[in-house]
């Protein structure tokens, strides 16, 4: 063990990924990075996925500092990884869903770039696609396997999110609050500095994507970056939570509601300029509490446009007061 690099901590949320769990606590074991310690905990799989973890512990204790394997009662996701994150010991925290894998080279990688870069407060790489069966894919404009790269529309994910949100991930716009509150644009596989977990809001059932309401949370303390090479394998398969398109509308308007109610909790003061920029543009805006005005916008027609600027103008006048 190489008690001169920080520890970082690998969490697994498991549930009824029997056929591909085993593939992600491998990848974990095979990473060039040490000290590392694992955590997984099976949320009341109904399939043998806790089995097959346990099945693993051994080889795991000799692997890692420090292994802990739990099962629970069906919780949620949210729960999940709340406690997930409570248990976690060490300097930096890689979050790996039960059905994905990491390349060996993943956290030594993102761990290199975190360790140079102290304003930054997550780090992430490229997503190769693979099938259930672990063979390499790629996507066409419906987002279906292909294997032949001459049919494909997307080569990678993070192909896949640059060509739809339009956002250069090798700009400044990536991981920034703006960018991120119009829409999720961060790949998986992300490596996030521990210290800034102890500052944002647990996970709530209130915002059910999970993955967005923790980079929207992130990204009001520092900055992210895309490391343009593939260091994860993202696995597209008949049960894939982003297929279910009425549900994560659904989703996606609850998560948003939700961080609109955060940003009325929070006073001027404690906001960045780019989340002060958020609330002017559109989305919030302040008036001694912060509150939605897409709808009063929509009402006042033709007018809208000259009393938003109007209202702007009084708006950035209150921050400098503030």
């Amino acid at each position: 063990m190489n008690t001169l690099m920080p520890l970082i901590s690998v969490v697994i949320p498991a549930y009824n990924h029997e056929t591909y769990v085993e593939e992600a606590i491998r990848s974990v074991m095979e990473q060039d990075y040490s000290p590392v310690e694992l955590i997984v905990i099976d949320d009341g799989s109904k399939d043998s996925s806790w089995g097959v973890i346990n099945s693993l512990k051994d080889e795991c204790e000799k692997r890692f500092v420090r292994t802990v394997f739990q099962t629970q009662e069906n919780a949620g996701t949210c729960i999940t990884l709340n406690r997930l994150f409570n248990m976690v010991e060490g300097d930096f925290v890689y979050l790996l869903a039960s059905d994905d894998a990491m390349k060996p080279h993943a956290l030594s990688r993102l761990h290199g770039f975190l360790a140079e870069h102290p304003d930054y407060v997550l780090a992430v790489g490229d997503n190769e696609i693979i099938d259930s069966e672990s063979r390499r894919a790629f996507w066409d404009r419906d987002k279906k396997v292909v294997y032949e790269e001459s049919e494909a529309a997307y080569l990678t994910f993070a192909d896949m999110l640059q060509k739809e949100t339009k956002i250069a991930f090798g700009s400044d716009a990536f991981g920034s609050y703006s960018s991120l509150y119009r829409t999720n644009h961060i790949p998986n596989g992300y490596l996030i500095r521990r210290s800034i977990l102890s500052n944002i809001p647990p996970f709530t059932k209130e915002a059910p994507l999970e993955d967005w309401y923790l980079m929207l949370q992130l990204a009001k303390h520092g900055k992210m970056k895309f490391l343009p090479e593939i260091i994860f394998s993202y696995r597209w398969h008949a049960t894939n939570t982003v297929k279910q398109t009425e549900r994560m509308i659904l989703f996606t308007e609850k998560t948003k509601a939700y961080e609109d109610k955060l940003l009325l909790s929070l006073p001027v003061s404690s906001m960045t300029e780019e989340v002060q920029e958020v609330c002017q543009i559109g989305a919030v805006y302040k008036n001694g509490s912060i509150k939605p005005f897409f709808e009063w916008k929509k009402r006042m027609g033709p007018k809208g446009r000259v009393l938003e600027l109007i209202f702007f103008s009084m708006f950035k006048a209150s921050l400098k007061r503030n």
